[in-house]
């Protein structure tokens, strides 16, 4: 009997290795962003050659906060991401708001995001020279959608699978970008780098947005820590998995934004509203309907990615009763979270019918970057806390605390960049105040529990899902 126990124990199984962790933080850091976020950065920038700086230092910035989230993942045992190393360090109300601002902004604007990315180079083979109609790009973007979301509540392994199979299409398109820009930049195609830091169209207040863009290009690097108990070896396997990645992700990124100038002018990019496809169009007509298709499936990684990662932050969050309860269950059969999968679909649809991807990109950058750089804040109130607590991985103090003070500001600094979008955006978090206090803070009548636990178990029922079995951290 205690056999057949064991073998039926419900939970979420260890099948992400090395090389799926891996393959999961290529894939969903090598997405929509290196495609679209160049115009983003130059415009905010001004120049060439600041632009590079910029794209440059959003990829320092990114292997600081990964090593930061490093050390996190082997100091608390518990998935979700963001979320749990916040709860577990600065306490249950910044937690929730996050999850609050994760759940209505962050997440399904940035899925639409990648969503309409996917969308617009889906399509471009066939509408090219022309601009796709607005229309097809949203219908072609949500089908992709659902059809990720189909896949995370099928199967761990196949949506893992996938992810592997992506990265390699992810890192091919960008040789496919790098090889003849970095040919023609031996053949002497200098022309588009002379006064490359040109100071009189640098805007200082301008830099926090050319920031958000090229970090939103590098986001994914703390994927792997929303998965930690799906891990094998997380201790091990969490900081190779982030140092490798990110290093490859950095001299990735450098060499296609000079393939990109090396072909395109300034303005050529800037005009542009698929930079790789322009690209393709000046330097390699000959591949003008495979690269946008590479493209695309690039950024199908980066959805399947998002939605693999979100539902644990659910999972988590309904499992120490911050969100209800029905979320932190799984398949009898698939041992899919599927119901934290399913919540994004209705918000994720209404952003990508009436979103745009730049006023969209502000809008949720604000409330990521500034909870990033509270989980950072907290790893140094961790360690103050639990001195005497052993990590197999440890970062200088420097790193946690130049990452904290960077994000912040950045945060400070884009309420006078964007102040419409960014408003928007704090609006959002602090909502999130009188639902904790009625909800969360205070105790529901016994009324309307009862009633709350009954459309529970009527859901559980219809879902077939089942509360997973507890483990000991």
């Amino acid at each position: 009997m205690g056999k057949n126990k064991k073998e039926e124990a419900i939970f979420l199984r260890k099948k992400i290795t090395l090389l799926r962790a891996f393959s999961l933080l290529i894939g969903s850091m090598v997405g929509s962003g290196i495609f679209i976020s160049p115009k983003g950065v130059l415009k905010n920038s001004g120049s060439v050659g600041f632009s590079l700086v910029v794209w440059f230092s959003c990829g320092l910035l990114s292997m600081f906060g990964a090593l930061c989230y490093a050390e996190l993942g082997t100091r608390i045992t518990k998935s979700g991401g963001h979320y749990i190393y916040i709860l577990e360090t600065l306490g249950p109300l910044p937690s929730f708001l996050f999850l609050w601002a994760e759940f209505f902004a962050i997440r399904p604007a940035n899925s639409a995001v990648v969503s309409l990315a996917f969308g617009r180079y889906m399509l471009e083979p066939f509408f090219a020279p022309c601009a796709a109609p607005v229309p097809a790009v949203k219908l072609v973007s949500l089908l992709g959608y659902y059809t990720v979301l189909t896949l995370n509540s099928w199967s761990v392994t196949w949506s893992a699978r996938l992810q592997t199979a992506l990265s390699v299409i992810k890192l091919l398109a960008l040789a496919l970008i790098i090889v003849p820009g970095m040919m023609l930049l031996a053949q002497g195609h200098t022309a588009n780098f002379q006064d490359a830091f040109d100071r009189q169209s640098l805007v200082v207040d301008k830099l926090p947005l050319a920031f958000y863009a090229g970090m939103f290009a590098y986001s994914g690097w703390f994927q792997t820590s929303f998965v930690r108990e799906e891990l094998v070896k997380p201790e091990r396997n969490i900081p190779l998995a982030v140092i490798v990645s990110v290093i490859t992700v950095i001299v990735g990124y450098m060499l296609t934004n000079v393939s990109y100038y090396t072909v395109l002018g300034t303005q050529d990019v800037l005009a542009s509203p698929a930079v790789a496809v322009s690209f393709v169009q000046r330097a390699f007509k000959s591949l003008i309907s495979v690269v946008p298709v590479l493209v695309a499936l690039s950024c199908f990684g980066t959805m399947n990615g998002g939605i693999f990662t979100f539902s644990r932050t659910l999972f988590v969050a309904s499992r120490e009763g911050q969100w209800p309860p029905l979320f932190s269950m799984i398949h009898i059969r698939r041992h899919t979270p599927l119901p934290a999968v399913m919540l994004m679909f209705p918000l994720v649809t209404a952003m990508v019918c009436i979103g745009d991807i730049y006023h969209l990109l502000n809008f949720f950058s604000f409330s990521r970057w500034l909870f990033i750089g509270l989980a950072t804040l907290g790893l140094i109130v961790h360690r103050l806390r639990h001195p005497e607590l052993h990590s197999p991985f440890k970062v200088p103090l420097f790193v946690p605390v130049s990452f904290t003070i960077i994000c912040l500001f950045t945060v400070a600094m884009s309420f006078y960049s964007d102040p419409v979008n960014i408003s928007i955006g704090c609006t959002m978090v602090l909502s999130g105040f009188p639902v904790y206090y009625l909800i969360i803070h205070r105790q529901m009548s016994d009324r309307c529990r009862n009633l709350f636990y009954y459309l529970t178990h009527k859901l559980q029922l219809l879902l077939e899902v089942v509360q997973q079995e507890i483990k000991t951290y």
